[in-house]
């Protein structure tokens, strides 16, 4: 599989990696529905099998729980070890509501806490998760760099952050990364942030390139109407109306597009997002045996310059 260098730093990652949020299961703000830990360190292995060399997870993911599970499947592979990715300022209380925190005293805690987890010494990249508090961007940043200073932390990126509060972080210490959202229904990271991350060598790790599972093709008005209470993608405007009926017109229009190459429309999606320079990789997530082969071929496959243009010529004639 394709490798490309993340920003400053000398890890060469593959165009895609494994996404860990959906495996933390549900039972928290953002959860995906039930999930059995047994099929996530399944298709774990699989994604490394396939050649994947890193992982991201956060601790809030599950609570606590998709880190464990990332641990658990590590513990017992025997091919090489990936990198592995998590990040910071999002937490949770004792009745497991969000709480966040850029302070250094909790920074702290929280990398102690994922070193535990993850059973490792050091994390390859420690990433804020999101830029809340806005006003301790600064102390949550410095204190990133003292904890990757005291070897606890190999590199530190960012993740949802704007190009204003990337330059505030960078103003103290080098970004390695930034992590945003990066599909062909969400595009803000295209007039500035991309640029930007390309000028300063930051890399750029894009998640949800297949929309939360949206753009796979494996989605149904069926499915998503019968989703579970505590799947966070029931709040998601791009599974209703007025935007679902045009979304699954576009996952026609990529099914086509994939049939000419053997390759689902999920690939198609996440091939999209790898078209830009800027682009170090992509996060995929999977849940399950099997799903690895529906979106690893993405790593290979490149839209034609007709491709994209007709993928262009949907939205124009059909707008959100």
């Amino acid at each position: 599989m394709e490798k490309r260098r993340l920003g400053n730093s000398d890890l060469d990652i593959t165009v895609l990696g494994f996404g860990a949020w959906a495996i933390g299961g549900g039972d928290w703000e953002f959860g995906w529905g039930p999930q059995d830990d047994r099929d996530s360190i399944v298709a774990i292995h699989e994604a490394l099998d396939a050649g994947v060399n890193w992982i991201d997870t956060a601790a809030i993911y599950g609570l606590g729980r998709s880190e464990e599970v990332v641990a658990q499947a590590l513990s017992d592979y025997k091919g090489p070890r990936p990198y592995v990715f998590t990040k910071c300022s999002m937490r949770w209380d004792e009745s497991r509501q969000i709480v966040r925190s850029l302070k250094a005293a909790s920074l702290r805690e929280e990398v102690e806490n994922s070193l535990r987890r993850l059973k490792v010494d050091v994390i390859d990249l420690y990433q804020v998760h999101w830029p809340n508090p806005d006003i301790d961007i600064e102390e949550g940043w410095s204190t990133l760099a003292q904890l990757r200073d005291e070897g606890k932390l190999r590199y530190i990126g960012l993740s949802n952050f704007s190009v204003d509060q990337m330059k505030r972080a960078q103003a103290i210490a080098p970004i390695t990364s930034l992590q945003p959202p990066y599909s062909m229904l969400v595009r803000g990271v295209e007039e500035s942030i991309l640029p930007f991350c390309k000028d300063r060598n930051i890399g750029v790790i894009v998640y949800s390139p297949m929309r939360s599972g949206l753009l796979t093709g494996a989605m149904t008005r069926e499915r998503i109407e019968n989703f579970a209470a505590d799947d966070w993608r029931r709040g998601n405007p791009d599974y209703h109306e007025p935007k679902l009926t045009r979304n699954l017109k576009l996952v026609e229009l990529l099914t086509e597009i994939g049939s000419r190459h053997d390759v689902t429309p999920g690939e198609v999606a996440i091939a999209w997002t790898l078209r830009r320079p800027e682009v170090t990789g992509a996060i995929v997530g999977l849940r399950k045996a099997g799903q690895a082969a529906g979106v690893l071929s993405a790593a290979d496959y490149r839209l034609t310059a007709a491709e994209v243009e007709e993928i262009e010529t949907f939205f124009a004639a059909n707008p959100a």
